[in-house]
């Protein structure tokens, strides 16, 4: 299988739901075993907390592959991520920076990179948010790489509009440079404001983009990621799930 259809979930999905154990267990509920946990659902400042949460979802069968999305400002603190990270036997954070300290904290995050073996993704988050445009996603990144590259949010690409938001175009653009995926998407009302829906019954192109990503050899980690209906996101999630399952084959 390839990495693009190995997936897991993305913990925000689930905040509203505050024990780890029950968010493990709707977890497998949707059909994966692997999950990208947010600071909704761990304090990644307190690695020795930080242990009893890993070994929560490691008992339940679920494998914690990523932490994030995390903001790195130029704090020492934040090496805590990468301890926390490590952990768990991830591989990835995805994170985002900030216009007043990325010239500082960019270096500092390549040199914990280096230190734990851990890749860090740049999660994009639209038009409104530092670091939604491709130009500036390609900036940070010419400072950053090999250590950081792309996390794309396929909603949130698309969220800029159609003319720079093609999460199949970035595919090609950020060919070997993706290092994780949010598989999320949305529809879009007459005012241009945009509404969670499962994952390819919107405006992504689910196929196109799967595609772009392998044949430009996307290794990294992957998670679909639904953010409406919090009380009780399983069934779209599930839904999710089946439509990344019809990407097989």
């Amino acid at each position: 299988m390839s990495a693009a259809l190995d997936y897991g979930v993305q913990s925000f999905c689930y905040r509203n739901f505050k024990d780890n154990a029950e968010v493990a267990r709707k977890v497998l509920e949707i059909g994966v075993d692997k999950i990208e946990i947010c600071a909704v659902h761990a304090d990644f400042n307190d690695p020795q907390g930080w242990k009893e949460i890993v070994k929560t979802y490691g008992d339940a069968g679920v494998s914690v592959v990523s932490i994030g999305v995390q903001t790195f400002a130029g704090q020492e603190s934040e090496r805590d991520f990468f301890e926390c990270a490590a952990i768990a036997g991830a591989k990835h954070i995805s994170c985002h920076f900030q216009l007043e300290s990325y010239t500082k904290s960019i270096p500092m995050v390549r040199r914990w990179c280096r230190e734990f073996g851990i890749r860090v993704g740049i999660h994009c988050h639209g038009g409104y948010h530092f670091g939604g445009q491709p130009s500036v996603l390609k900036h940070l990144i010419g400072l950053g790489e090999p250590e950081i590259g792309l996390c794309i949010d396929t909603a949130w690409a698309m969220q800029i509009g159609p003319r720079q938001g093609d999460p199949v175009q970035w595919a090609k653009d950020f060919a070997g440079q993706i290092y994780s995926v949010h598989y999320k998407d949305f529809v879009f009302d007459k005012d241009g404001m945009w509404h969670d829906t499962v994952v390819g019954q919107g405006t992504l192109d689910l196929k196109g983009f799967v595609d772009g990503l392998e044949a430009g050899g996307f290794d990294g980690m992957a998670v679909i990621e639904y953010e409406a209906d919090p009380e009780d996101p399983v069934p779209a999630l599930k839904a999710c799930v089946e439509a990344m399952r019809g990407m097989v084959g």
